[in-house]
Formats: C-alpha cells, structure tokens, sequence
C-alpha cells in the first residue's frame, strides 16, 4: 500500500499545485489549509512554518480589527452625514464629523489588495507545505532554512531581486490607479456637494461623457477631435520636418556638420518649461514680437496668437516644432548613418535621382525602424500636458464651460480636477484617454512591418 502510494506521487512531474496538494495530500496538508504553516511545521521547516502561520494571524487580526468593516463600508461608501449638535455648555453649535467617502473608498481598495495579498500567500503556503509533503514520501531533501536562503541568491534569485520593485509598483503605481478608476464610478464632484460624501452611480459618469447632447459629452468629443488632430500634425510636422533637416546636415555636400547640429541640440540643453514661459511671454499681445512688428509698421494691431482659436491653435503647433524636431533630428542621424552605402551606390548605378533614392531607400528604411518611436512621439503628444498649458493655458474662447479651444484630454482633464473639482468626470476622461492611445497604438503598430517581419527588412 506505501508502495503504490509513493508510486502515486511519482506519477506526478510538477505536482505542487492546491488542486493536487487537495486530491493527494495527508491530513496535515489539508490542514494547511486552515492552519498555514502546519505542514511546514510538520517537516522541521520551523521558520518558513511560523512565518506562514505569523501571516494568517495578522490577517486575521486585520480583517476583524478594521478589515472587513473597510470592505462592508465599501459597498455604501458612508452613509452618515455631518451633524450639527448644539453644546448646552459652550452655548455654540459643534460639528459631528460625519463619513468620508473618500477616505472609505481608499481603505477598501487597499483592504481589496491585502485581501488578494493574503490568498497569493494562502496559495503558497499550500503549495510549499504539499511539496514537503511529495520530497518526505519520496525520500527526497526537503530544505532547511539555510537551504532556502542559499536558493534566494541562485535558483531563486529573481524572487529577491524583484520583490521589492513588484511590491513598489503594486503599493505606488497600481494601487493608487485602481482607486482613481473606481471614482469613475462614483458621483465624487462639487456638483450637489458630493465632495465628503457620494455614491457608486455605476456607468452614469461614462454615458454623460459620451452623450452627444449633454455639455460635458459636447465638450469631450469637442476636445477629443483637438487632440487627435493636434497630435497627428505635431507628430507629422516634427518627423518630417526632422527628417528633412537631418538629411541636410548629413549629406556629403554641407560642410561644418558638428557645429550645424549642436545649433538645433542647444535648444534641447535649455529646459522645454523655460522656452515655453520666454515663448509665451514674446508672443503677448504687448509682448516683444507685437512690439516688434507695430514699431516697424508692418502691423497696426497685435496680432491675436492666443486670443483667437485658429491663430492659436496654429501657434502651439509652430512653437511645438522648436522644442521637437532636435529631438527627430537626433533619432534620424543615427539612422541615416546606418543606412548602408551600397543601396545608394547600386541606386546611383541605376539611374536613380535623389527623389527617387529618398523615396524607394531612405523613407522605407526609417519608416521600418522609428514607427515605434512614432507610436510613442504620438502618445506623447496626446498628453503633451506642457507646451498646451504653458503656452496658451488651453484658451481661447470656451468649449462648453471648462475647456478651451486649444485644450488636450489632459490639459481639460488637470483643469476638470484641479480647478473645477469634477474628479469623477476626470477619472472618465483619464480612462478613455488611455482606451483611445490604446486602440490606435495596437492597430498603428500592428499593421507596420516593424510587427509584421521583425526580422525581414534588408
């Protein structure tokens, strides 16, 4: 009978699963279950036993301390408003601080994680008690500690070296994205005073986004169709305008090509914030470039670079090829010199122009390798918070009653937050920002032949 039964364990090549440590494991692997830790334990693995056992213990003391009333009040989010008591002894009213929906909302989303935390550890646990169990029946070393911390530095050695970043991005980057993509749900705003106390109110805030007769839903795809535009000319002019630039310095025929491209990388040196506050500031209507052109006749009135939307808009994009075609110029440099000189050669042996070399050699060779740049360059631009805010602030002339003509999704989405207090709307903007960046990225990038044959082009 033990002997079918180590037979059984070796019929399994990867055995230790929860589900097998269920079907074939003892009693005190089952108990595990309950008690984490106790296979462990049972094996002389003392500490990692007590470790696993310490860790149920503090969950369960969290979970009936503050845990589960964390997730109860998750489901209502508060109910109890602030009150006002009257103090017979003071002679004045006093304040009862009532529910904060905010603070409920953040401790459940973070009882959430500890809750996923604890069944990951339950699982190990499990798994690592049922594996001692497998090595004692097979006559196999199961490890002591010493074994464990050696397998830390080797075998295991990617456990030591991500566990703390894993635990940094989980505490400092998903954590507080999942807390702000649950507002999207809640009627968190300073409309009907929901600031201290509101309500789940499930897809509303996403069907008044995208409802076209609804301000807010007219001023989303107002806004939307800005930015996309926006970012398809600043992404278009910079590469190409880039492109054009780097392949005149780096033709045969110019001279001095060092000093040419420390010229544009100059203006790269100098911080984007500062050439966009000295850009901002020339272009006033009382600033140096209307001064300028009045004194020397060739304008009667400033001319309206931030006052007009058209003229505006128009001028972002100007002044965005300042602080971005250094930055092209660079990216394509390196590739023009990578480029091998037989393709010309044997184009030049053909009979082919310049237009024709550039067209059938040079473009399908950059476009090969920076369409990634270019899907990224394109996302930046979608939430090209800086040059928008800086330069013109998002205005001129109102779209709707919190946005501007020249206002990107996160420029509208900082002022729908930050000034108007509309978080639950701006986590809905944040949400579809990312759901259209990632749609057009996917299929961009997908249909390119940097995706399609990685490995193809000669």
């Amino acid at each position: 009978m033990a002997f079918s039964k180590k037979k059984r364990y070796n019929e399994f090549p990867s055995p230790y699963t929860v589900s097998n440590a269920w079907k074939d494991g003892g009693a005190i692997t089952k108990l595990s279950m309950l008690l984490m830790g106790a296979g462990n334990l049972a094996h002389k693995q003392i500490v990692k036993g007590l470790t696993f056992l310490a860790m149920e213990l503090i969950f369960i003391v969290f979970m009936v301390y503050s845990g589960a009333h964390n997730l109860a009040m998750l489901v209502t989010l508060g109910e109890l408003e602030q009150q006002e008591v009257w103090n017979e002894a003071k002679g004045i009213y006093e304040y009862v601080a009532g529910d904060n929906s905010l603070l409920i909302l953040l401790y459940g989303v973070a009882t959430l994680f500890i809750v996923v935390w604890f069944i990951l550890m339950w699982r190990a646990a499990v798994k690592s008690a049922y594996k001692a169990e497998y090595l004692t029946k097979n006559g196999k070393h199961v490890n002591s500690l010493v074994d464990d911390l050696k397998d830390l530095f080797h075998i295991n050695l990617h456990k030591t070296l991500l566990t703390l970043p894993v635990a940094g991005v989980l505490i400092f980057n998903i954590l507080p994205l999942v807390f702000m993509i649950s507002m999207a749900f809640t009627s968190y705003s300073k409309q009907g005073d929901h600031l201290v106390l509101f309500d789940w109110v499930g897809l509303e805030n996403f069907i008044k986004v995208l409802n076209f007769s609804d301000t807010i839903g007219q001023t989303f795809w107002s806004v939307l169709g800005w930015t996309l535009v926006w970012a398809v000319l600043a992404t278009g002019s910079n590469y190409i305008l880039g492109m054009i630039l780097a392949l005149i310095i780096n033709r045969k025929g110019t001279r001095f090509k060092g000093f040419w491209r420390f010229c544009f990388v100059l203006s790269i040196a100098v911080p984007m914030f500062v050439s966009l506050l000295i850009m901002r500031t020339m272009l006033q209507p009382s600033g140096a470039v209307n001064t300028l052109l009045m004194n020397m006749g060739l304008i009667k009135n400033p001319l309206p670079f931030f006052t007009n939307a058209t003229w505006a808009r128009v001028t972002v994009i100007v002044i965005n090829l300042w602080v971005g075609i250094p930055y092209t110029m660079m990216q394509v440099t390196g590739i023009l010199q990578n480029i091998p000189a037989e393709l010309y050669e044997a184009a030049k042996v053909d009979g082919a122009n310049a237009v024709v070399t550039f067209f059938k050699i040079t473009l399908p060779y950059m476009l090969f390798v920076t369409t990634p740049y270019l899907i990224t360059t394109f996302t930046g631009n979608v939430n090209n918070f800086n040059v928008i805010y800086l330069l013109s602030g998002g205005d001129p002339t109102p779209v709707g009653l919190t946005a501007g003509k020249t206002d990107l999704l996160v420029t509208w989405l900082y002022k729908l937050t930050i000034d108007q207090q509309y978080y639950n709307i701006g986590a809905v903007i944040g949400i579809l920002t990312f759901v259209v960046l990632s749609i057009v990225s996917l299929i961009t990038y997908r249909n390119t032949g940097s995706y399609k044959d990685e490995e193809g082009f000669q």
